[in-house]
């Protein structure tokens, strides 16, 4: 991860963080009253992996680990059949992994453990962008980006991730600017940032529920 103050040129042909797309999906992932469907939820990770992407280095320390997560459940998925829906939906992976002893399964890679980083990471995403648009357009982000990552994710990485992360954020770009770079069209991505924020904040509160619920929050 470079933390040299300098915020990377991002390719011209990189995909736009689709703010609509995000909030879409999210509400398409709440099943009933209290589960979450997988596929949805991970492909609304796919559109905020653009957004920490579009952002380069500044958001190195959680852009990778989000990559290899996503890609460790999309394997999970791929074993379920027509008959044994395992990975379907959040609270039957829980109650499957659980209930055949494979969260302490040596050689054995858990889904639950693996989403729960993802959950950590949401929480980081929802806190950032919720401070966010309580900026003025030329006011500068590093602020409210180094007290999200702390309520958050710092609070679960090593003291050389943090301290790397929090030295990163200093290249952080004005609001205005950020925005900028990340969407394509800016005031339609203003105005559908509170509906994208309320799903996902849906999203994280009932996995957490279900990660309550199951007794989970502790796996290491």
């Amino acid at each position: 991860m470079s933390v040299n103050g300098s915020i990377e040129t991002v390719n011209a042909n990189s995909e736009c963080f689709d703010i609509e797309k995000v909030a879409e999906l999210f509400a398409s992932s709440l099943l009933g009253e209290d589960d979450v469907l997988l596929d949805a939820y991970l492909a609304a990770y796919e559109e905020i992996m653009k957004f920490f992407q579009l952002m380069g280095s500044i958001f190195g320390f959680v852009s990778s680990d989000v990559r290899e997560k996503i890609d460790i459940l999309y394997e999970l998925r791929k074993t379920d059949t027509e008959e044994q829906k395992y990975f379907e939906t959040f609270n039957a992976m829980l109650v499957y992994e659980r209930d055949a002893n494979l969260l302490s399964s040596k050689g054995y890679v858990s889904g639950s453990r693996t989403l729960l980083r993802l959950h950590r990471g949401l929480e980081f995403f929802y806190e950032f962008l919720k401070r966010l648009q309580d900026l003025q357009n030329e006011e500068k982000t590093s602020g409210v980006c180094r007290a999200a990552y702390d309520d958050t994710l710092g609070k679960h990485h090593a003291f050389l991730i943090r301290k790397g992360a929090r030295l990163a954020m200093y290249a952080m770009p004005s609001r205005g600017d950020l925005l900028t770079r990340v969407c394509q069209d800016v005031p339609s991505a203003i105005a559908l940032l509170p509906e994208m924020l309320g799903n996902t904040r849906k999203v994280y509160d009932r996995t957490e529920q279900l990660y309550t619920l199951h007794d989970l929050h502790n796996l290491p």
